[in-house]
């Protein structure tokens, strides 16, 4: 039997072979293949773990490897790995390792003393890089073993101590996997859920109920729109318009991530020690809000080991910027690439990895340094160089790839008119349209190739006489022109449209030109 730990960098990780060897000599523990201080430790725990859990230690000389000897080893997570593959050539050199099963296993936990076994960060992704090396069995601490269970055809014992871990290595029946799920909308086991027309929404909470938005309408429909087709929005306006708290509740609007989708967001969370103990996969769109001082490496990844940042971590979902216009221009400008390709690559020390980054960006941001600007009724006391300098931050080539613009006006309470939407009638137009998009090419509208556009997106004389007149009228770059077409292709799936109309295509137009002020303020 071979043993297999997990060496955590970046989003992919390495397998690390366990190797021991027990020769003559002076008593003592060595390790090789460039182990940090954490690892160094682990023969100090293992030791200790391995005589307070009944068993002896052997008396030669103990030599562990772990392989590739090239890779840096950090962390505490090879602890149980160690201790295992030390009894296990205790055993093998006393005529015991006969019962001890053929072919390879990942091990993963940290060690105390007594031997009970600590739960670690990152499990998901070792079992699921052990499921891609042919690795089909895993022993991992008890509190990540659910976790481990998400990965396809992983069989998992979840150890509380060394005792545990090392009696389960010799009984197959200790190893259990997660069954067959019957579909990508089955409901997740431990989360409320809502099905609206065959999609499964989460069960809206109180505060994310937008009955409670009056007077908004255009800016409702703006975001019921992005949802649907995950189109980037940049709501502005003045103080006190609304604009926040209407982005706010944007979670829920969106629909749970299918199993496929989940995946990589279980791993990135895995990755980040940011996965709920009682959630080992998750199902809800991430929805990521970081503070105005947030530097490149917290939004794009970094570190010494290369962890993911916002934008990662905001994968299959929503990444909310508020006060936009207060960020660093540099970590507005370095969204752009994401926001393009859906992925990110990150280099440290000769070494690189590709985070996801798929997500869909909100932008909420007032007009100007005072927010009067376009204001009906207060006056805007910044000069035209300030507001110009203002905007100067978001640059055209980010705005270029914001689908939607809103223009948000102040309303008074009482002067709202019409009834209100709720959360519910919202969620209706976003499932007509989700279910289309999974039928024709299962993937978001926003996220369609120029190929693609081609080929999913027709249009009515109408729609293509209106897309011309606009284009002409406002210079809209190549990109400007796609994103109509997906906006359109987006309002004509919740209408129920094949072809685009001339009326889906006037309210994309609509959404991109966002009004006068967007062209005074140079956002066409």
């Amino acid at each position: 039997m071979k043993v297999f730990s997990f060496s955590p960098f970046g989003y992919e990780g390495s397998l690390v072979s366990v190797e021991v060897d027990l020769r003559r000599g002076i008593p003592a523990v060595d390790i090789v293949g460039l182990a940090d201080g954490a690892v160094k430790e682990s023969r100090e725990r293992m030791r200790s773990a391995i005589r307070n859990c009944g068993f002896d230690f052997p008396p030669e000389r103990v030599l562990i490897s772990l392989a590739p000897a090239d890779l840096k080893k950090e962390g505490a997570g090879f602890d149980l790995a160690v201790a295992l593959a030390v009894l296990c050539e205790e055993d093998t050199a006393d005529g015991r390792g006969g019962d001890l099963p053929d072919g390879s296993i990942l091990v993963m936990g940290e060690l105390e003393l007594n031997g009970r076994v600590r739960p670690l960060k990152g499990v998901h992704a070792a079992a699921s890089t052990a499921r891609e090396g042919g690795i089909l069995r895993c022993i991992v601490p008890a509190e990540n073993a659910g976790e481990a269970r998400e990965i396809e055809d992983m069989e998992v014992f979840g150890a509380s101590s060394l005792l545990e871990a090392y009696e389960a290595l010799r009984k197959e029946s200790c190893f259990t996997r997660k069954p067959p799920a019957s579909g990508s909308e089955e409901s997740p086991a431990g989360l409320s859920s809502v099905n609206v027309g065959g999609v499964l929404f989460p069960e809206t909470e109180p505060g994310y109920e937008y009955a409670d938005i009056r007077g908004q309408g255009f800016l409702l429909r703006a975001l019921q729109l992005a949802a649907a087709g995950g189109h980037n929005v940049l709501a502005f306006g003045p103080p006190g318009c609304g604009k926040t708290l209407a982005l706010q509740k944007f979670p829920a609007l969106l629909p749970l991530l299918g199993q496929k989708e989940a995946q990589p967001v279980t791993r990135i969370y895995s990755i980040a020690g940011l996965l709920p103990p009682d959630s080992p996969l998750v199902r809800t769109a991430p929805f990521r809000q970081p503070h105005q001082t947030a530097t490149i490496e917290g939004i794009c990844g970094g570190g010494p080991r290369l962890t993911p940042g916002e934008i990662s971590l905001a994968h299959n979902g929503v990444l909310f910027l508020d006060e936009a216009a207060e960020f660093k221009s540099s970590v507005l400008q370095m969204l752009r690439v994401p926001l393009e390709s859906g992925s990110i690559t990150l280099s440290r020390a000769g070494r690189s990895t590709v985070f996801p980054a798929s997500f869909q960006l909100l932008l909420a941001t007032n007009p100007c340094p005072c927010g009067n600007f376009g204001s009906r009724d207060k006056l805007c006391l910044c000069s035209s160089s300030a507001v110009a300098q203002y905007w100067k931050k978001f640059s055209a080539p980010l705005l270029d790839r914001v689908d939607i613009r809103v223009q948000v006006e102040k309303h008074e309470a009482g002067n709202a008119e019409g009834p209100a939407q709720t959360t519910a009638e919202l969620r209706e137009g976003i499932a007509r349209a989700v279910l289309a998009q999974r039928a024709r090419q299962d993937k978001k509208n926003a996220r369609l190739s120029p190929p693609e556009i081609s080929d999913f997106c027709p249009l009515s004389a109408e729609a293509e006489a209106l897309l011309d007149e606009a284009c002409l009228r406002h210079s809209f770059s190549p990109r400007g022109k796609a994103s109509c077409i997906k906006l359109a292709r987006t309002a004509a799936d919740m209408r129920g449209e094949d072809a685009i109309s001339g009326g889906s295509m006037a309210e994309a137009l609509s959404y991109r030109k966002a009004g006068g002020l967007a062209e005074e303020l140079g956002m066409m």
